[in-house]
């Protein structure tokens, strides 16, 4: 059985159903099964369903009459196999790493859910949206403090932006409200809480959110509709806090529990210019460089760093980092903390005035603690940096599981020792030759 169910709702997607389903099928973790419900389509949505199941056999697809988008996750789920759901829906996508990022996540933390960043999509700008800047695995209590503090945030109340435990899904019967058309992605995320113990919140955006036609915003619903259409939910979310609070702590939460009420998502909050927007394919690392068909070393060296480059990218935006400095932390690390800048500033093939910079940035956020003596500039690594670097040791292990996709255990230790013999060659030279 598949580790991942992967569930995507279509109605009339034909325009944007290929990017979603093929960021799928493209993530590097490939333990999946996904599930694609056309839900009575009129444009071309099954066909080209159909087309992807006739070429991988973990794609599922289900036809079926025009019932909505709770009825179609539902019947997905009824099938689905999984240890775990992750939801996605067809005019959205995911970053290649997504799926790996939330399994990671939820079994070595041993949380019930997962909640990841993401990314908001407006027309050629996007920017980074989360809500919880805690990284370490929080209760179910905890979490809902967070929740009630931004109760309209999209983070929180959508279904595609989190991993579930489809055993918790499946003991407790838990399923989308049919009856219900505005917010049963929220109702289903309270439901499911009431059974978790743990929630892990994933520093790094992993899903690419589009607007469309249909949400609230677009509407341009006024404030007494919202209201009023959320009134009609507004029994789901008190009764959450009455379930997860005790009589005191209820009445003291109570005015913090009604403010859901009048809270507006707004979720398009993307404007060019504005800081932290980006244009979209500026958030992801490029190569545009071809190189001839049979690379030498120095050519190869390109794709070799802008693969490991792509997996630096994802720490850096998890900490709120630039790539450099993320680069100099790998060289400090690596190069050894008695290292000279000059030496940091040759690893990383920067200026010096940048490692400085970095050095001084990494400071600043406790990483690394910089101290001056008549000795020159000594530098250490933080304990508290024991995070960011399993981060870079989990890149590390991620760009050598692509590099050696299909190799067998004989090729990759010939590669291993002719790499280690390359390595001590050209070293030897260098010496030689500064000597």
């Amino acid at each position: 059985m598949p580790t991942v169910s992967v569930i995507v709702p279509v109605y009339n997607a034909g325009n944007a159903v290929r990017r979603c389903v093929e960021s799928i099928l493209n993530q590097e973790y490939k333990d999946l099964e996904l599930i694609v419900v056309n839900d009575g389509s009129k444009d071309d949505s099954g066909q080209i369903l159909d087309e992807y199941a006739a070429k991988d056999p973990r794609v599922i697809v289900i036809h079926k009459e025009n019932s909505g988008v709770s009825d179609t996750r539902n019947q997905a789920l009824d099938i689905a196999q999984g240890e775990y759901v992750q939801f996605l829906d067809a005019d959205d996508w995911i970053t290649t790493d997504a799926t790996k990022s939330l399994v990671r996540a939820i079994e070595e933390n041993g949380a019930d859910l997962v909640v990841a960043d993401f990314y908001r999509v407006v027309g050629e700008n996007l920017a980074k949206k989360g809500s919880i800047y805690n990284t370490k695995l929080l209760t179910r209590d905890e979490y809902a403090q967070w929740m009630m503090e931004s109760p309209a945030d999209y983070y929180y109340g959508v279904i595609w932006n989190k991993l579930y435990r489809r055993s918790l899904i499946e003991t407790y019967h838990l399923r989308m409200d049919k009856t219900l058309s505005f917010c049963e992605d929220f109702v289903f995320n309270l439901e499911y809480l009431l059974h978790c113990k743990t929630v892990f919140p994933l520093q790094i955006p992993i899903y690419y959110y589009v607007k469309t036609d249909g949400s609230l915003v677009a509407q341009n619903l006024d404030l007494a509709k919202i209201v009023r259409m959320k009134t009609s939910i507004y029994e789901y979310y008190d009764n959450f806090y009455r379930n997860i609070l005790n009589e005191e702590e209820y009445s003291q939460e109570r005015i913090n529990i009604a403010r859901f009420l009048v809270s507006i998502a707004n979720d398009n909050f993307v404007v060019p210019m504005m800081p932290g927007t980006k244009k979209l394919g500026d958030e992801k690392v490029s190569v545009s460089l071809e190189v001839s068909k049979n690379p030498d070393p120095i050519a190869s060296t390109y794709y070799v760093n802008k693969l490991f480059d792509r997996y630096l990218n994802t720490i850096a935006q998890k900490y709120n980092l630039d790539m450099k400095d993320i680069r100099v932390f790998y060289a400090l690390r690596e190069a050894g903390e008695t290292s000279s800048q000059k030496d940091l500033a040759d690893f990383c093939g920067y200026p010096l005035t940048q490692v400085i910079l970095s050095l001084e940035k990494l400071s600043l956020k406790k990483i690394i603690n910089t101290e001056i003596s008549l000795n020159g500039i000594a530098t250490k690594i933080n304990d508290s940096a024991a995070e960011l670097s399993k981060d870079i040791d989990d890149a590390l292990k991620d760009y050598a599981s692509v590099v050696f996709e299909g190799f067998s255990e004989e090729d990759r230790e010939r590669f291993e020792r002719d790499r280690i013999r390359i390595y001590y060659r050209i070293k030897q030279v260098l010496e030689n030759y500064e000597s």
